[in-house]
């Protein structure tokens, strides 16, 4: 059997403010399989992102492990994390994080080119992810002339521009109507059953959870 994707084991996060302390996490156990679609729930301040930024490193954590791919999360260096984050994973949040002056290909591109990707080969994988998510005919619009769910569909394009193995979304539908909300799952469903990756999908909703 192939080992998990995502193994947590009594992962605990405290926050503290001067004498205040918040237990955001407490003893949590999480494994996730290849391939697997996973939602966790709970309502807002359960600690959803918290745990999810953990696990993605992220965040530090106080105590406990967590491997990814079987790597120990906690003993890389930060140079060797961020790294195996552009590498491995791909991100979706509720706000979009889309930056304004450029195109949509040019957002979805960016990340590429970070990593090291040459022009060419980065706008290439950029125009194939829109293609993906079906925004290939808006490769050239910026974020200002798509709609809520166009956007995020751009955000998912960009997770997924260096074909990780994780993709992690934080209430990807959480800005959305009901609508574009759907089309979004229906979207990450049909990608995870396509691709085979693995998808952890913080959510308060549970119809996006169902």
């Amino acid at each position: 059997m192939p080992e998990p994707m995502i193994v947590a084991k009594a992962i605990h996060k405290t926050f503290r403010t001067g004498k205040i302390e918040v237990h955001a996490l407490r003893g949590v156990d999480l494994t996730v399989e290849s391939g697997e679609m996973v939602a966790i729930m709970g309502p807002s301040g359960c600690g959803k992102t918290t745990l999810l930024n953990c696990l993605s490193g992220l965040d530090e954590f106080d105590s406990g492990e967590v491997w990814i791919e079987g790597a120990d999360l906690r003993a890389m260096g930060d140079r060797k994390r961020t790294a195996y984050r552009a590498r491995r994973m791909g991100f979706v949040f509720q706000t979009y994080n889309l930056l304004p002056v450029i195109t949509a290909v040019e957002n979805v591109e960016l990340p590429l080119l970070v990593s090291g990707s040459s022009p060419g080969a980065a706008r290439r994988q950029a125009l194939d992810a829109l293609e993906q998510v079906g925004l290939g005919d808006r490769a050239h619009h910026r974020p200002a002339e798509l709609s809520g769910g166009q956007r995020q569909r751009v955000t998912i394009a960009r997770a997924l521009a260096n074909t990780p193995a994780i993709v992690w979304a934080d209430e990807p539908t959480g800005n959305l109507d009901s609508k574009a909300a759907q089309d979004i799952i229906d979207l990450m469903r049909h990608l995870n059953q396509t691709h085979g990756q693995t998808l952890v999908v913080v959510t308060h909703d549970p119809a996006v959870a169902q």
